[in-house]
Formats: structure tokens, sequence, C-alpha cells
């Protein structure tokens, strides 16, 4: 099941933005290149992966706060309801309505003036660009995989767009994605990225299962 997102756009709620201080090393027809990368993009929803876990749902729920700041409170606990509706195909699993309860009354809350945890990216494309999953892939890992390095934040860059095209993220396709060898993604791949890597690959399975 994908995101039922007419909810969203009939009570004009923000879900995406781009870098708002952040300013691109190079604009492009189709984006922008971060060379430093910019932690300012917000991009929920944007592929078909599913909400996994009570950490997750509260990350979404901060940052769809966080947008969306004119929002009453009342508004913010039927959006919130809304997105942990399992039907509606945001959520993996039902949740209890208490627990919901107690997750809305947390990010209440947070400060709204401190900045939502994200991770680093580099490469942002514009909405409609026409751009196929791989040929962003390519523009991705041509850009990002120049310096031969492979940083952290470029193995994770990379995971993101494999992960977005529906295929399981292997180590080899990061190597010939940034142009490195495997001994490369390796050894600048630590703990924490190989959890990610398995988490999403994890969610890539589960939303398989749920076709079924």
């Amino acid at each position: 099941m994908s995101h039922n997102l007419d909810y969203l756009h009939r009570n004009k709620i923000i879900y995406r933005r781009y870098p708002i201080n952040d300013q691109p090393t190079a604009k492009y027809q189709w984006g922008w290149y971060y060379e430093n990368g910019t932690h300012e993009y917000y991009s929920l929803f944007h592929s078909k992966s599913l909400i996994t876990s009570y950490r997750s749902l509260k990350w979404h729920l901060y940052v769809l706060l966080y947008l969306n700041q004119d929002l009453s409170e009342n508004q913010f606990v039927e959006l919130a309801q809304y997105i942990a509706d399992k039907k509606n195909g945001f959520i993996s699993f039902t949740i209890d309505s208490n627990v919901l309860s107690n997750i809305v009354k947390e990010v209440l809350v947070f400060d709204l003036n401190t900045q939502p945890n994200n991770k680093l990216r580099k490469v942002i494309f514009k909405d409609g660009t026409g751009l196929t999953v791989i040929e962003k892939l390519k523009i991705t890992g041509s850009l990002i995989g120049r310096n031969k390095n492979a940083s952290e934040s470029d193995i994770y860059e990379i995971m993101l767009y494999i992960h977005e095209q529906g295929e399981k993220i292997t180590i080899q396709k990061l190597s010939k994605a940034l142009n490195v060898t495997t001994r490369t993604i390796y050894r600048n791949m630590p703990e924490t990225l190989k959890k990610e890597k398995d988490q999403l690959n994890e969610e890539l399975q589960l939303r398989k299962l749920s076709k079924v």
C-alpha cells in the first residue's frame, strides 16, 4: 500500500521543504549540489518506505509539527492519528491509542525553534524532474564520488537512493555507485551505518511482504 497523501494535500500540510539558509555549491536544471552537505532538506514520504518503529513515528511527527507550526493542537492530534492509522499506508504496525497519545504529548512539548535531527544530504532533486531513480543515482554517485574517499555521509546518501529504487542495499552496489572499491566502503562504514543499511533492507522486505 502506498502513502495516502490526500489528507495532507487537502489540509495543506507541508511534508517536504528545501534548504532555507544553506546555499548550494552548484545549481542544475534538475536540482542542487551542496559540497559540504545540508541538514535543512526534509522530504517525508518521498519513497514507499513505511514507518517501522515508535522512534521513527515520533521523529516524523516532530518534523511535521516543525514544518507546520501554525497547526492548532487539535489539528496536530488529528494529523498524528491519520499518520498512525495503518490503513493510510504510512506505518507498518498497529499502535495502541494510549501509546500514540503519549507520543503526541511528547512531541507537542518539543522546542520548535530547534530543527529536528536530520541526515546530511549533498544532492537534492527538484520535484517533477522526470528523472528515474537510476538516473538520479548516477548523478548522485558522479557528484559525491569525486573525491574517491566515500565518506560516511556519501555512503548514506547512496544507500537512500538505492532504497528508494526498491532494491536491496549491498556493498557492491555502493562501491559501484561511488566508483570506489568494496574495501573502501567497508573501511568507511561505521557500525551505525551498517545497522541503518540492515534496517532499510528490512523495511524493503516488509514492504514486499505487505503486497503479498
